[in-house]
C-alpha cells in the first residue's frame, strides 16, 4: 500500500471488529453496518461482498455467523489490502479479490466467481448522483460514493449473474432513488423487500434496505422501517443494539 494513504485503526460493532481504514475519505459507518445485519446467511453459504472497501460489511457478516465462505471484492487494490488485512486481524477467513464488477463474466470466472456459484450477495454501491453531488477531493471517496447513470443496473447484473438460484441479494441504496432499484430488479429476480430507513422518526427515509431472491416469485412487500433516533431525537436503543452487533434485523433470519 503506498505511504501516501493515512490509516487509523477503529474498533466498531461494538468493538466485535477492529479496522484499518483510511484516515480521511471512505470510512467505515452506519450503511455498513445495517446491511450486515440484514443479510441472511447460513454456515456453509458462500456469501459475496460487492465492494467491500475495507471489508466492513461482510466481516460484520461473518462475525455473525461462523462457518461461511465469504468473498471480498473491491475495485481499489489499496481498500482490498487493508480488506486482506482486516480480515487476517480478526481471525475470519475471506478471500480478497480486486475486481471490477463491470468486467465480463469470463474475467469473473477466472477470479473465482462463476455464475450461479453464491447464494448470498450483499452490497453498498455508489449512490450519490454526479448531476447534483458536488465532487470530493478525495478521489477514492469520490469512486466509493459517487454513481454513473449505469452504476446499479451494472452491479445488479453481476449479482444476477453470480448468484444461484434462489439466491439472495441484499443491499442498500439512498430512499429517494428508489425507482431505480425497482428498475434495476426488475429483470431476474423476485420476492422484492424493502426497508425504509430514517434519519430520526418523524422524517422521510433517507436509505432503503432492498432484499431480492433470483428467480422468487412471492409478492414483492414493504416492511416497516427502522429510525436511527426516536422521536425525541436520541439515539434510537434498538438500533444502538445492531449497530453494536448485539442484534440482527429480522430479515437476518430468514
Amino acid at each position: 500500500m503506498p505511504d501516501t494513504i493515512v490509516t487509523t485503526d477503529d474498533r466498531v460493532l461494538g468493538g466485535q471488529l477492529l479496522l484499518r481504514q483510511p484516515a480521511s475519505g471512505h470510512r467505515a459507518g452506519h450503511d455498513a453496518i445495517l446491511l450486515a445485519a440484514a443479510t441472511s446467511a447460513r454456515p456453509g453459504q458462500r456469501v459475496v461482498d460487492f465492494g467491500a472497501g475495507v471489508g466492513t460489511a461482510g466481516l460484520a457478516v461473518a462475525r455473525r455467523v461462523a462457518g461461511l465462505s465469504l468473498a471480498l471484492i473491491e475495485i481499489n487494490p489499496d481498500f482490498a489490502d487493508l480488506a486482506r488485512h482486516n480480515a487476517k486481524a480478526n481471525g475470519l477467513a475471506a478471500e480478497v479479490m480486486t475486481l471490477d464488477l463491470g468486467s465480463s463474466a469470463e474475467h469473473f470466472a477466472a477470479s473465482g466467481l462463476p455464475p450461479d456459484s453464491a447464494d448470498v450477495i450483499l452490497m453498498n454501491p455508489p449512490f450519490n448522483d454526479a448531476t447534483r453531488h458536488r465532487a470530493s477531493p478525495d478521489r477514492t471517496r469520490e469512486i466509493a460514493h459517487v454513481a454513473t447513470g449505469d452504476t446499479l443496473a451494472t452491479w445488479v447484473h453481476a449479482a444476477r449473474r453470480v448468484l444461484k438460484s434462489n439466491g439472495v441479494l441484499t443491499m442498500i441504496w439512498r430512499a429517494d432513488g428508489i425507482a431505480d432499484v425497482l428498475a434495476a430488479v426488475d429483470r431476474g429476480f423476485g420476492s422484492l423487500a424493502l426497508m425504509p430507513v430514517h434519519g430520526d422518526a418523524s422524517a422521510p427515509a433517507i436509505r432503503i434496505l432492498v432484499r431480492a431472491i433470483k428467480g422468487g416469485r412471492a409478492p414483492a412487500a414493504i416492511h416497516p422501517g427502522i429510525a436511527l433516533r426516536d422521536a425525541s431525537g436520541a439515539p434510537d436503543a434498538h438500533i444502538q443494539h445492531i449497530l453494536a452487533g448485539h442484534a440482527a434485523l429480522p430479515w437476518a433470519s430468514l
